[in-house]
């Protein structure tokens, strides 16, 4: 039997790159891979994002800007779950990830985490933090 590969795609309106960026800054061993654009006379915007791939702790992502206007966006009901090593490194996470976005669940103490926290962010992308 031959290898599925399975890796998450996330559609943006037009911020795609800055939030490749962002999301690199924010967590080790990560990066942007590559980027396809827009030319002069394509269909989306000229200059802005066909097709990226970009890795996060490792892990890779795909992206693009949509130039169509959709009935839907990002929901919570997806997420990113991230597990930290130490509190630093969750507390800067989280502060950076809710700074232009919405808390879902404040960063505390719960049943299942000595601290977890869950936030959309300011591109929509929801992520749950939790501390090892």
């Amino acid at each position: 039997m031959s290898k599925t590969g399975i890796t998450p795609f996330l559609m943006f309106v037009g911020r795609a790159e800055e939030a490749m960026n962002f999301y690199a800054s924010l967590f080790p061993d990560s990066q942007i891979v590559d980027i396809k654009r827009y030319g002069p006379g394509e269909a989306g915007p000229e200059g802005s994002v066909m097709h990226a791939t970009f890795a996060l702790g490792g892990q890779e992502f795909m992206a693009s800007d949509s130039f169509v206007k959709h009935a839907f966006t990002f929901t919570p009901s997806i997420s990113f779950y991230v597990t930290f090593q130490t509190e630093v490194e969750i507390d800067k996470a989280f502060a950076r990830l809710a700074d232009g976005g919405m808390v879902l669940m404040p960063l505390d103490a719960y049943p299942f985490s000595p601290r977890f926290g869950w936030v959309q962010d300011k591109f929509g992308v929801s992520w749950q933090l939790s501390l090892a």
